[in-house]
């Protein structure tokens, strides 16, 4: 089986190549062209194309290309595809409107009229967020409306509808994923929750004072991205295209959050958290909480990771990291000790040859 993954360098991108590698497929990602590398979340999967074993392949491309999107899938020809990539910051999708809209939502059309003008047969899911459902009163199902309230949301409705569209009227095999919020380890740091945790892990080190965060408030469903990408693969093993909302039914403020990861480490957070007026959105989304009832029953799928485990798991690797830089850092000082003693003790003994 071959795969292709838009957005392969983030979070879900990173969890889906190691999950599709485990299971013997050869794994396609697109990324960006830049100046310097961005592919930490996946050095350690990658492998010399050259050699034999090698089943990860990258490749340059960008989702406002139509053109190039359309030439790689007519070459490579997957099985299937999964659509991550997005701008997909909701704070900044305020400050670039267009920007969001034009590679989150005319992203996935560039991408889908690629499919279809390829002629290829593939399946294809498209990454629908929890975002869409906006001021909808929870629970949120499949049948909840969607009524957004930020920039990237509504990119999202439009790119959701262009995938029905396409399974509708061309017969495209197009799952909608609308994934509630999920978390990990390598989650990108200016996400509230890695914020959080990396803020905890700096001022347990001293590196850190104060932590800035906007509504405390909101309520949201957090689950594991690990947990959340194997979902994604079932909704492309099942015989018929469908959309699922995939959550954990479990609803926590970033309050909560904020006392279960300063608790991690002994801290005790309303010593350290300041609010910030430039973190709040225009609009904000107070409650999300999915009801994975359909993914639960169609796709026998179940998340494994609950809230405290998340929290502590994000709450260690930050610690972890930091500890491994700091030992790091004491080792280097120490070495440069020794050098400076080896180097003054040269130093005399070149000076008493001189004095003899």
């Amino acid at each position: 089986m071959k795969a292709l993954i838009t957005g392969i360098t983030g979070q879900d991108g990173s969890y889906l190549a190691e999950l599709l590698l485990a299971k013997g497929y050869e794994v396609h990602g697109l990324i960006r062209r830049s100046s310097t590398f961005n592919t930490e979340r996946i050095d350690h999967l990658y492998m010399d194309p050259h050699e034999e074993k090698a089943r990860l392949f990258l490749h340059y491309g960008d989702m406002a290309d139509s053109g190039q999107l359309t030439h790689l899938i007519y070459n490579l020809q997957p099985d299937e595809i999964y659509h991550l990539a997005a701008q997909s910051h909701v704070r900044v999708s305020f400050e670039m409107p267009e920007f969001t809209g034009d590679i989150t939502g005319m992203g996935t059309t560039r991408l889908l009229e690629a499919v279809r003008r390829s002629g290829i047969r593939t399946r294809f899911y498209q990454a629908s967020s929890s975002e869409m459902f906006g001021d909808s009163p929870p629970p949120q199902k499949e049948e909840t409306p969607f009524r957004p309230r930020s920039p990237y949301a509504a990119a999202k409705v439009y790119a959701y509808w262009m995938a029905k569209t396409y399974r509708e009227g061309y017969g495209l095999f197009a799952a909608n994923g609308i994934l509630f919020n999920h978390e990990s380890p390598r989650r990108g740091e200016t996400f509230v929750t890695r914020k959080i945790t990396r803020a905890v892990a700096r001022i347990k080190y001293g590196l850190q004072e104060k932590l800035y965060l906007g509504n405390l408030d909101a309520k949201r469903d957090w689950g594991f991205a690990g947990d959340y990408v194997e979902a994604m693969w079932k909704m492309l093993q099942v015989e018929k295209p469908d959309d699922y909302v995939i959550a954990t039914g479990d609803t926590h403020s970033v309050k909560e959050f904020l006392e279960e990861a300063f608790g991690c480490a002994h801290l005790d957070w309303r010593k350290y958290v300041l609010p910030d007026p430039r973190y709040f959105r225009p609009l904000d989304v107070e409650y999300l909480k999915g009801d994975a009832s359909k993914a639960r029953r169609v796709l026998n799928w179940e998340p494994k990771v609950k809230f405290k485990e998340l929290v502590r798991m994000m709450v260690d690797a930050d610690l972890r990291e930091l500890r491994e830089v700091k030992n790091c850092r004491d080792v280097m000082t120490r070495m440069a000790g020794e050098r400076a003693k080896e180097e003054k003790g040269g130093r005399w003994e070149r000076v008493k040859a001189l004095n003899m």
